[in-house]
């Protein structure tokens, strides 16, 4: 593994999967999230979004974490592997209640200056939302992409002690 991308819905633990698997190879970490968000929650449009992404996979090694669809043929036609965290939704929602409660209490700043609030934990822009509306269909949507990139090794996660397991038996490799 020397390009990996770490997939799955929000709050599955990409983040903290990816973070962990890039220090664990002793390769760059990449998150989509960071090049992704500007100030005020603005979205990067898409042809800044894709020169970033694009300058961001240009080295040998790295592991990026995220899955936006619009920069997703560049990563996958550099990545060598994908790592799909397919975790149940009841538990996608504690870890995304418990990391929402954990961000607004400590005014925890995410990327660009932006900090979750109160008022963006309902309606139809919330990553609630956002997490209930996508779940179902990137698990079947999913196999079928992976499936189309048989060049890509694909690993399936289905829980956190299988993350935990699986990324226990690669090897450290110092950077």
């Amino acid at each position: 593994m020397r390009r990996v991308n770490v997939v799955g819905t929000s709050a599955s633990g990409k983040t903290t999967l990816a973070l962990a698997l890039a220090e664990r190879l002793g390769v760059p970490f990449i998150e989509l999230d960071a090049l992704h968000w500007e100030p005020n929650w603005t979205e990067a449009p898409d042809e800044v979004m894709r020169e970033r992404v694009t300058s961001a996979i240009a080295g040998e090694t790295w592991v990026v974490d995220g899955n936006y669809a619009v920069v997703r043929d560049l990563v996958w036609a550099r990545a060598d592997t994908v790592v799909w965290l397919d975790l149940p939704l009841r538990t996608v929602l504690r870890r995304y209640a418990t990391r929402t409660v954990r961000r607004i209490t400590m005014g925890e700043e995410l990327w660009s200056g932006n900090r979750e609030r109160l008022r963006f934990l309902l309606g139809r822009d919330s990553l609630l939302w956002w997490i209930l509306s996508t779940y179902r269909r990137r698990r079947r949507e999913y196999p079928e992409r992976l499936a189309a990139h048989p060049e890509i090794t694909a690993v399936r996660l289905r829980s956190p002690r299988e993350a935990r397991a699986w990324l226990e038996t690669l090897p450290r490799r110092a950077r």
